[in-house]
């Protein structure tokens, strides 16, 4: 996922050259991981920018930020309007937008509530996330050795940047190891999810994902899927998934903002179903692709549509 730079940054209320949103080297959040940020998409759909359910999104935003204390210093609609016009000024028709809420200077100690809160948003352009083949043919994934922690130690529906060094273990290890992606564990020995991706599990035409319980994030692009699905005539369970089902699925597949939905065709060198994409998760992604390209009806009111 590299980053080409584009013209500006949004931070604190203003727009920034891109080589001038610095932050100081005494910053909280680069010291103790005190930041909360989100994923956003913006999808070309008949040549206009439209940004993929920026309310939810922004709505989890403040939720991750209250459970972690932290203040923002402007309303929900102002970090709305700042995504749209970020998006504008850089000129992206698709982008990858990135609000970032940081606790920055004014204290060296572990408590963090004496440093100030800063927020900024920057903009890019990202394709596919697991690779442009990824979408059709699907991606090679294993089981983690790092298991996702417990509710009792890191809140897992927040988006909270220390939160993601588990998630950099856990990519780092599958990357190393030939696969795309790992797939977490719980701590009741329970599939949770992926490094950065919630996770669906497709059984005799039946659709299964884990549980909040499972200590996964609150996808975005999860209950987009649930929706869609349920659209289509199909149940879905949230239910506690053994690591054992994943080798006997008929079809898998991740979901997420930058993931998109992106079909897995085998877990620990263990071919899924045919070892390619199935007909549920196509049935889905097709469905999902129409909406947000612009092929499909918007029934839901998810895109926010940029003039």
């Amino acid at each position: 996922m590299p980053i080409t730079p584009t013209d500006v940054i949004w931070m604190d209320g203003k727009l920034v050259p891109w080589d001038s949103a610095t932050v100081h080297i005494t910053t909280h959040a680069l010291h103790y991981g005190s930041s909360v940020f989100e994923g956003i998409r913006a999808y070309d759909r008949n040549g206009t920018a439209s940004i993929f359910r920026l309310d939810d999104h922004i709505r989890r935003l403040y939720d991750s930020c209250k459970i972690y204390r932290m203040d923002i210093p402007f309303t929900p609609d102002e970090i709305k309007r700042a995504c749209i016009e970020t998006v504008k000024r850089n000129d992206l028709k698709s982008a990858y937008i990135r609000p970032l809420v940081h606790r920055g200077t004014g204290t060296i100690s572990v408590d963090p509530r004496e440093a100030d809160v800063r927020v900024s948003i920057f903009t890019i352009y990202l394709g596919a996330y697991l690779g442009p083949e990824a979408l059709e043919q699907g991606v090679d994934v294993c089981v983690s050795s790092w298991n996702r922690l417990g509710h009792n130690v890191f809140p897992a529906m927040a988006k909270i940047g220390g939160q993601y060094i588990n998630s950099q273990l856990i990519k780092m290890e599958a990357v190393t190891n030939g696969f795309a992606e790992g797939i977490a564990i719980d701590g009741n020995g329970f599939v949770a999810e992926g490094s950065g991706e919630n996770l669906f599990l497709v059984r005799d035409g039946v659709i299964t994902t884990p549980p909040l319980a499972s200590s996964i994030l609150r996808g975005i692009t999860r209950q987009s899927a649930i929706t869609i699905a349920r659209d289509l005539g199909y149940t879905v369970k949230e239910e506690f998934i053994p690591r054992e089902m994943l080798y006997v699925a008929d079809e898998l597949f991740f979901t997420g903002t930058a993931a998109e939905v992106s079909p897995i065709r085998s877990v620990d060198r263990i071919a899924i179903g045919a070892g390619s994409r199935g007909p549920v998760t196509k049935a889905i992604q097709d469905a999902f692709f129409d909406l947000v390209s612009g092929d499909g009806e918007d029934p839901h009111g998810w895109l926010t549509p940029i003039a």
